[in-house]
């Protein structure tokens, strides 16, 4: 008999499921249970995901009223909900219903549970909450900067805001650097998602950098709530991002002042100190490379300092540290399974 425990997926048809179902055909704890499409129920997942034939060939996508079926008899262990904004909140609320008082625990990779407050959400997102009684079960975080989780569900940050807390954290929490931050990020063109937009054809991101929304991304007041919520301390954000030539990945460069009295050392050893001991995340002598961590869960970083001012380089794999890794990072801790369990893979490098 079978150790895995069967999990289940909403929103299954997007880039961020893709990389679950993957993550999870070779998880030594984890299996797939069911996962629902509202767009492609009773299609094959092959069809969706063709490079998955090897894991998952007859496995078809189900109805959402079959997961929530399969959740109310007690057949999935957990859920993961990678679902749209605004659509995600809703269908977790019709789960929980469905679920009554089942322990499993969610998971959620939208934005829908990021922000504890509804009205926060709302006024960032411009629509209202789908679920604004549940925002109290869920706790929102980096894995890696939240020691104990109080809720019984967790929440995934964004791509571009676990590259940005992986590095403004620790920053704050060491005291060692003024509190305002100026950020320029650049992310592969999955991190908009597997629905075609002008900015991700392939004539339009082929060769070529822009930025967009400068000073005005939702990440920059996700970022701020959340490393306040884990530090004590409220950062300001200012965050131009960009988007890049390649396909998956992040490259985050973070600046700012070091406090009075600071120096690089001491810096640099407060960035080890803080991520002494976790899998994921290392603090490298040299300016990281995308490629260096594309397609695993692993996270590096790099401070230089000169004059009083610091730049701290991060990079991540938009899909998996930042988006279907860190989910599976918090229903391991939530299962009571080793947070490393199914994630240790070396990344491919080349792609």
């Amino acid at each position: 008999m079978s150790d895995r425990r069967p999990v289940g997926i909403i929103g299954g048809s997007g880039y961020v499921s893709g990389e679950l179902l993957r993550l999870i055909a070779g998880h030594p704890g984890l299996t797939l249970g069911c996962i629902a499409s509202v767009s492609r129920s009773g299609s094959r997942v092959t069809e969706t995901f063709p490079n998955l034939a090897g894991c998952y060939p007859e496995t078809t996508f189900v109805a959402v009223p079959d997961l929530e079926r399969s959740w109310e008899n007690e057949e999935l262990a957990g859920v993961f909900c990678a679902a749209p904004h605004g659509a995600a909140a809703k269908l977790i609320d019709g789960l929980l219903d469905s679920g009554g008082d089942s322990p499993g625990p969610i998971v959620d990779i939208s934005a829908d549970f990021r922000f504890r407050d509804p009205e926060t959400f709302e006024r960032i997102y411009g629509q209202d909450h789908g679920a604004p009684g549940r925002t109290n079960l869920f706790t929102c975080a980096v894995p890696e900067h939240q020691q104990t989780i109080p809720t019984p569900h967790a929440a995934q940050p964004g791509c571009f805001a676990t590259a940005m807390l992986i590095g403004v954290v620790p920053l704050l929490q060491s005291g060692l650097t003024e509190p305002d931050f100026f950020i320029s990020g650049v992310t592969g063109s999955t991190g908009s998602g597997s629905t075609p937009i002008p900015t991700t054809h392939h004539p339009e991101r082929h060769s070529n950098l822009f930025a967009y929304k400068p000073l005005a991304h939702r990440h920059a007041p996700e970022v701020e709530t959340i490393a306040e919520a884990v530090t004590g301390r409220k950062p300001a954000i200012r965050f131009v991002p960009h988007s890049g030539p390649f396909a998956r990945g992040i490259h985050v460069t973070i600046q700012g002042r070091l406090a009075d009295g600071a120096g690089p050392e001491a810096l640099a050893a407060a960035l080890e100190a803080n991520y002494a001991g976790h899998t994921f995340i290392e603090v490298v002598d040299a300016p990281p490379r995308i490629k260096d961590v594309a397609g695993s869960n692993r996270a590096r970083l790099h401070v230089a300092c000169s004059d009083g001012n610091y730049a701290l380089l991060v990079v991540i794999d938009n899909l998996i540290k930042g988006a279907a890794g860190g989910a599976i990072q918090w229903m391991n801790r939530l299962l009571g399974l080793p947070e490393a369990a199914g994630l240790t893979q070396a990344g491919p490098a080349w792609i």
